[in-house]
């Protein structure tokens, strides 16, 4: 075994092991956020097109370079869930606060606060976004 390094260090194309030393497939994705150090899981993929699982933080173990050591068996991993793309932020904002708003006065600021983002859900990747996925490993099955 190599030198741990941090899950900073991921990269798409990554090996990921079985606790019984099986391969189960590529990282697809890291799931976390870099700025405030949390890492949330993994998005793994078996095949060139096959759809990616979602490995929980709480489930890997030693990583290091090119490699990543789940702490669970094939089995379990195949037990995983389908990983879901994290839904999507909606955030409107004004460049600045002139024009037709300032004529309008508070009757336009009403209706602004009546207006409510479009609703936006986890979803599975799509075919063209495991197409890209799997060029972005690159790497041939």
């Amino acid at each position: 075994m190599g030198d741990p390094v941090s899950w900073f260090l991921i990269r798409s194309g990554w090996q990921v092991v079985s606790s019984d030393g099986r391969e189960l497939g590529r990282v697809d994705e890291v799931a976390g956020d870099e700025g405030v150090d949390i890492f949330d899981g993994l998005a793994v993929a078996a095949s060139a097109l096959g759809k990616p699982r979602y490995v929980p933080a709480e489930q890997v173990g030693m990583i290091e370079q090119g490699v990543v050591h789940l702490t669970i068996t094939q089995a379990e991993y195949e037990g995983l869930g389908e990983y879901l793309e994290p839904a999507t932020n909606v955030s409107i904002e004004p460049d600045d606060h002139r024009g037709i708003g300032e004529h309008l006065g508070a009757g336009l600021h009403e209706i602004e606060s009546k207006i409510e983002p479009p609703e936006k859900h986890a979803h599975p990747i799509n075919l063209w976004r495991r197409l890209w996925l799997y060029f972005r490993r690159g790497r041939l099955d």
